[in-house]
């Protein structure tokens, strides 16, 4: 089948969870179907980037987005009524491109990923679509707006509203939907939502394995951190979470490990506190810490940071929000909490309990091994296109 994928970023470098999904999903449909990729760039384009995605794809059409040209997409989007989400992604000269493309191309079938680039193909009655909602942008947007200053409180009130009459309208544009958990799911403001079908990521055990390294840091988080819900995640782990635990071990280190590290971020740095930034093998940071602590506040989607930690059998902590889309078990495959003295507690019984730390790091491997697979998890999707390809012979 010759599959187009339409992206929002160049799924290349992987430090982002869109771009992480993006790169292992075409990377598997790879072996089935002639891939054609679309991606908008909004940033410098990594020099690597055309050469590791030609490994996969037959075709490759970028198109650049400038910050004026930003700018005014989001101007117009405020105008227009669309969500800045969506219009921050979406213009003309791209349309055109993208138009074109298509006109060469002529692919069977056309794959989304995130709301962020169906603008580009809602119109297209004529060839079979599928939207990866992903995550759910709208319950993201209230659950800020609920912890946003006073200021800002309008503004994500707006763009909530805005967002989840789009996500509902978008719904009836696309012949297949699909979403990253059974959670975000639940939140899809349509009556037809159960059509939508859970297609989880994966973890890469050939990369993300037990490693034996000395531990450096008792507690890690990892994420891109310049992410607004790991911005609030980190911070209240440093200034919540972390002083409970001194009180009890006083020399208890924490790594902030990720790309794109935010001035509050580099903030949050003393004695006891480390920000690696960006690290070209990220595995390492996993290998050197003995926890890894996720106290997501806002999260929604699948947090890879916990895929990845238990496929190297590092023990998690994690908010009751994040393991709700995990679905490990608590008190035996993870360790899960929602106030500051409860992760003090999980924390400090791991750090005294290496025992313990291990059987529950051993569970969480297994968990993840058996329900988080790539392979797996694409099969589901290539059988979705293949199904609707049939269908649309009929």
């Amino acid at each position: 089948m010759k599959l187009l994928i339409v992206l929002s970023r160049v799924p290349y470098p992987l430090e982002k969870g869109d771009k992480l999904r993006a790169y292992n999903q075409l990377k598997e449909l790879a072996k089935k179907n002639e891939i054609i990729l679309f991606a908008i760039n909004d940033g410098t384009l990594h020099k690597d980037a055309i050469h590791e995605l030609k490994k996969y794809c037959s075709k490759i059409k970028i198109v650049s987005l400038s910050k004026p040209q930003i700018v005014w997409n989001l101007v117009r989007g405020f105008f227009t009524g669309l969500p800045f989400q969506v219009a921050y992604f979406y213009f003309k000269k791209a349309q055109i491109e993208f138009d074109s493309f298509i006109q060469k191309e002529k692919p069977e079938h056309i794959y989304c990923q995130l709301i962020r680039t169906s603008e580009y193909v809602k119109n297209y009655s004529n060839i079979p679509k599928t939207l990866d909602y992903m995550d759910i942008f709208s319950k993201g947007m209230e659950r800020r707006k609920e912890k946003a200053s006073v200021f800002l409180k309008p503004f994500f009130g707006i763009e909530y509203k805005r967002l989840m009459k789009y996500e509902k309208n978008i719904f009836d544009s696309f012949d297949q939907k699909i979403i990253i958990s059974e959670q975000d799911k639940n939140f899809i403001p349509h009556f037809e939502k159960q059509a939508i079908q859970v297609i989880p990521n994966g973890v890469d055990f050939s990369f993300f394995k037990p490693s034996e390294e000395k531990k450096k840091f008792e507690i890690l988080f990892n994420g891109n951190m310049n992410y607004p819900p790991n911005v609030e995640s980190v911070d209240y782990l440093v200034k919540k979470i972390l002083p409970l635990v001194h009180q009890k071990l006083p020399k208890t280190k924490l790594l902030i490990s990720g790309a794109s590290p935010s001035s509050k971020v580099l903030a949050l740095q003393s004695p006891f506190v480390f920000v690696s930034g960006w690290t070209n093998d990220i595995r390492k940071n996993f290998a050197k810490s003995k926890i890894l602590v996720a106290p997501m506040q806002i999260s929604i989607g699948l947090q890879n940071k916990l895929l990845e930690a238990m496929a190297m059998q590092i023990p998690c902590v994690t908010s009751s929000l994040a393991n709700n889309a995990l679905g490990a078990k608590n008190g035996t495959e993870i360790l899960v909490a929602d106030e500051p003295e409860e992760y003090a507690k999980h924390i400090l019984y791991l750090l005294e309990n290496p025992e313990k730390a291990a059987e529950i790091a051993l569970n969480g491997f297994q968990f993840v091994v058996k329900k988080y697979n790539w392979e797996n998890s694409v099969a589901q999707l290539q059988f979705i296109f293949e199904r609707e390809k049939s269908t649309s012979k009929k």
